[in-house]
C-alpha cells in the first residue's frame, strides 16, 4: 500500500508541469546562447522563439517581455548562492572567516562558469534598473554571516551586519564590473574576493598603530586693544 506524501513535502510534478517546465527551459537557455553569441539589445524574442523551436505567441506565456529573462536570470544565480550558503551554514564549528571565505567562492564559481555571459547579462540587469528594484541578497547573505559570528562573539557587539554586507556586497559588484571588462587583466575572481575580505577583516592599518591625529585647530586672532585716549572705533567704509 502506497505511503500517504507527508505534510509539507514537495510534490512531484505531473506530466503536464514537467512539459512546461522542460518548454520554459528551453526557451530561456536559447535566449542566453543568443544573447552570448549577439549580444542583449541585438536578439530579438523572434530570434529566441525560433532557436527554441517554439510559436512567438509561447514565449509570452512564459515571459512577458525580454527583460524577463535577466530577472530570470538573477534569480537562478541566488538561488545557488542560497543553496550553497544554507549547507555551510549549518556547520557550527566553522567561523566567520570560513564561511564568508565559502561565500565568496561560490560567488566566484557562479561567475567563472557563466564567463561567457556573465558580461552581457550584467549590463542588461543594470540598464533595467535591477540593482535598484531588486532585494540586496547578496549584502543580505554576507549580513547573515556576520550577524551569526557576532552571535558567537566573533564580530564586535557594535558592528552592524546590514552595514558590513553592504560594504560586501558594494565591493563585490564593484569588482564584478572590472572583471567583466577585462577578466584576464585580473588575479582569479575567488583570489580578488579573498583579498577584499582579508582587507575589511584585519583593517588597513598597520597592526598596533593608530591613524594620525588631526592637528589642532589654530586659536582665533586675538582682539587688538583699544586705542590710547578713548575708544576704539571701527574703519571707516568707504
Amino acid at each position: 500500500m502506497k505511503e500517504p506524501a507527508s505534510e509539507g513535502a514537495p510534490q512531484p510534478m505531473g506530466r503536464r508541469e514537467r512539459s512546461k517546465q522542460r518548454v520554459r527551459e528551453r526557451i530561456y537557455t536559447s535566449a542566453l546562447e543568443l544573447f552570448a553569441r549577439q549580444g542583449y539589445d541585438g536578439t530579438t524574442i523572434d530570434q529566441i522563439a525560433e532557436r527554441a523551436d517554439v510559436a512567438r505567441g509561447t514565449f509570452f506565456n512564459y515571459f512577458q517581455r525580454k527583460e524577463d529573462l535577466v530577472t530570470a536570470w538573477a534569480q537562478a544565480r541566488r538561488r545557488r548562492l542560497e543553496e550553497r550558503m544554507e549547507q555551510s551554514m549549518r556547520s557550527r564549528d566553522d567561523g566567520v572567516t570560513v564561511h564568508l571565505e565559502r561565500c565568496v567562492a561560490v560567488l566566484a564559481d557562479i561567475n567563472e562558469a557563466e564567463r561567457d555571459i556573465v558580461p552581457v547579462m550584467l549590463t542588461a540587469w543594470v540598464k533595467a534598473g535591477r540593482p535598484l528594484l531588486e532585494e540586496p541578497y547578496t549584502g543580505q547573505m554576507f549580513a547573515s554571516v556576520i550577524e551569526a559570528g557576532r552571535e558567537r562573539g566573533e564580530i564586535a557587539q557594535d558592528i552592524d551586519p546590514l552595514r558590513v554586507g553592504n560594504i560586501l556586497r558594494d565591493s563585490y559588484l564593484g569588482l564584478l564590473y572590472r572583471w567583466c571588462q577585462d577578466p584576464d587583466a585580473l588575479a582569479p575572481l575567488q583570489i580578488e574576493l579573498r583579498e577584499i575580505l582579508r582587507i575589511l577583516l584585519t583593517g588597513v592599518l598597520a597592526q598596533g598603530r593608530r591613524a594620525p591625529a588631526a592637528p589642532p585647530s589654530p586659536p582665533p586672532p586675538e582682539a587688538a586693544p583699544p586705542a590710547a585716549g578713548g575708544t576704539r572705533r571701527s574703519p571707516a567704509v568707504r
